[in-house]
């Protein structure tokens, strides 16, 4: 299975292509998107579309993982960022790749296995786990693999029987197989 992780943002969006199967990940390629400040938010907007639209045909992955934003004390950049994060989302369905949303508690738990994890020991965990000489820069890369990771690990547990993506549902319902 190919996984596409992604950590969302305006300015940089993250991305990392995990391949996992029985013998256990390992990293494809990860990289940022990155955006010209100051250049209206449609234009960046319409950029990370794009780029999102090519990284999924170049890869075509079988799952997207994305993070889950999380508020901080900046509500305008917030919300930039999530905007950015629609667009992500709609690129996945465009091409109808299932998009999976992590909070970054689970993606500390799944990739450290402690959900208050400091982010320099999810790099490190990262790192280690996919047999990395060093840790995939920037950050926001490497964020987004441990993203990927988390659905990994995440999507071979018996949660993976049910389907929360399930549209209209509003509650776990049985995955047909």
């Amino acid at each position: 299975m190919t996984i596409l992780g992604i950590d969302p943002g305006f300015a940089i969006v993250g991305f990392g292509i995990v391949e996992t199967g029985r013998g256990g990940q390992r990293l494809i390629q990860c990289g940022a998107i990155t955006t010209q400040a100051g250049l209206p938010l449609p234009v960046r907007l319409r950029q990370i579309a794009d780029d999102m639209g090519t990284l999924i045909g170049q890869f075509s992955p079988d799952a997207m993982a994305v993070e889950e934003l999380f508020f901080n004390s900046n509500v305008t950049t917030g919300i930039a960022v999530a905007q950015a994060r629609g667009v992500i989302l709609v690129a996945a369905e465009r091409a109808g790749v299932p998009v999976f949303e992590y909070t970054p508690s689970q993606i500390k738990q799944a990739v450290v296995g402690y959900g208050k994890a400091e982010k320099r020991q999810v790099m490190d965990m990262t790192r280690r786990l996919l047999q990395l000489k060093q840790v995939p820069k920037p950050d926001d890369a490497a964020d987004a693999v441990a993203v990927a990771l988390c659905h990994a690990r995440s999507s071979h547990s018996k949660l993976s029987l049910y389907d929360s993506a399930q549209p209209g549902s509003g509650r776990w319902a049985a995955r047909r197989r």
